[in-house]
């Protein structure tokens, strides 16, 4: 029995699709847990940097100065002095893990092509 070069062709660049796929960049992140420590502006896109003292994600980060207002940003507000604490690890509160899940979720839920799975017929 011959063998079709086509089909085998077709057998190898399928098979060298499925194993490059694992060798392409992965998401290093590993999951926000509370049974996780974190340092001071552990980043994390789209949910901002850890305040180990406050046990939270916050936009900016830990002990920011901005020079046009003189003030630093640590804990969620501005103060006029930074917050200087032995404090620089921590676990997250479960609310902050929750919050930081929230922010990581894609906005937008896609079906698929089309939607007639969900569509709903009423037989007669």
């Amino acid at each position: 029995m011959k063998r079709s070069r086509r089909i085998q062709l077709v057998l190898l660049s399928g098979l060298s699709a499925g194993a490059l796929s694992g060798c392409g960049p992965s998401d290093s992140r590993s999951p926000v847990s509370t049974d996780a420590v974190y340092t001071n502006d552990h980043h994390i896109a789209g949910a901002g940097y850890y305040h180990a003292p406050y046990r939270r994600w916050y936009p900016q980060p830990y002990n920011k100065y901005d020079p046009s207002t003189q003030l630093y940003f640590h804990g969620g507000q501005w103060t006029d002095s930074p917050l200087q604490t032995i404090t620089n690890i921590s676990a997250p509160t479960a609310e902050a893990v929750q919050q930081v899940r929230a922010a990581l979720m894609p906005v937008v839920s896609r079906g698929g092509f089309g939607s007639t799975s969900r569509s709903h017929f009423v037989y007669s």
